[in-house]
């Protein structure tokens, strides 16, 4: 197990010239998730919070780095971060923004912590929505734990939660390697994995890409493409697939493998340009 790895923010994490920012902040994924859900606004979710979104609050969703978050927060205002904004004020993104802002802050706070990209079956009975959460690690009990930092209290009623999002229990929240391996064997309907109208064990074998990018800290949007993506199932390579799913299952494991694949096979590391399929165009990673 390779924690120092997980230990510093680089990358995308990185909240760069800004970092002294997350310095006010209480110890601990508690205390981070909840400044989090103070700074945030989830896209598709703002309508239970009463908004309607401009599209320029819209193109927010679309921010790649913290440290492109964090300028766009404080320019819009300058208060603390623990200071939390109104919900028509807050910045806007997804799951991802969530998770990986949450990460950045622990990581911050030097503890081990890592975006993991799958399925949460806690927001449509029957079907695991594609999703991202963080995995951090808790020393006392020697595991990694996983937190929705999403999930605020609209959100716990909204999508009747009957469990801590602090601590999510096992088979709430499928890393993507998970579901693959989940489907592949027969044990769930690749069907029933996706989100909106995209369903698929296509869609599946992307968000493996995207969780193995992720635990080589390259925290990509859910809508960017590279590499062996596909939304073809006919078109995927089941055989390297399957390896990558058993790698991103147990990444501590198999650390140095993650690591090499990551840095060796273009079909799985990040170029210096992805497609954006929400915006249909290529843009630098």
């Amino acid at each position: 197990m390779s924690l120092d790895f997980y230990r510093q923010p680089v990358d995308l994490s990185d909240p760069g010239t800004l970092g002294a920012l997350f310095d006010s902040i209480s110890s601990g994924p508690a205390a981070c998730a909840k400044v989090v859900q103070g700074l945030l606004m989830h896209e598709h979710v703002a309508p239970a919070y009463g908004l309607a979104l401009t599209d320029s609050q819209h193109a927010q969703a679309h921010i790649r780095s913290v440290s492109a978050m964090l300028e766009s927060i404080v320019e819009h205002d300058p208060r603390p971060l623990t200071e939390a904004r109104a919900v028509s004020a807050r910045q806007i993104g997804v799951c991802r923004h969530f998770t990986l802002l949450h990460v950045a802050m622990l990581r911050r706070q030097g503890l081990p912590a890592r975006a993991r990209c799958g399925f949460g079956a806690y927001f449509q009975p029957g079907k695991f929505i594609d999703h991202w959460v963080t995995e951090y690690w808790n020393a006392p009990e020697k595991r990694w734990a996983m937190v929705d930092s999403q999930m605020d209290s609209v959100q716990r009623e909204l999508f009747k939660l009957a469990f801590d999002p602090l601590d999510i229990p096992k088979g709430e929240f499928l890393v993507a390697g998970e579901a693959w391996a989940r489907c592949r064997s027969g044990q769930a309907d690749p069907a029933n994995f996706g989100v909106l109208d995209m369903y698929g064990l296509w869609f599946i074998a992307s968000n493996v890409i995207r969780d193995l990018a992720a635990l080589n800290n390259r925290e990509m949007l859910p809508w960017d493409g590279w590499g062996a993506m596909t939304p073809d199932d006919a078109r995927i390579d089941l055989a390297f697939i399957d390896r990558l799913a058993a790698l991103s299952r147990e990444p501590d494991a198999h650390f140095a493998e993650l690591r090499a694949i990551y840095r060796d096979d273009r079909r799985v590391a990040v170029p210096s340009v992805v497609f954006n399929h929400v915006l249909n165009r290529p843009e630098a990673a």
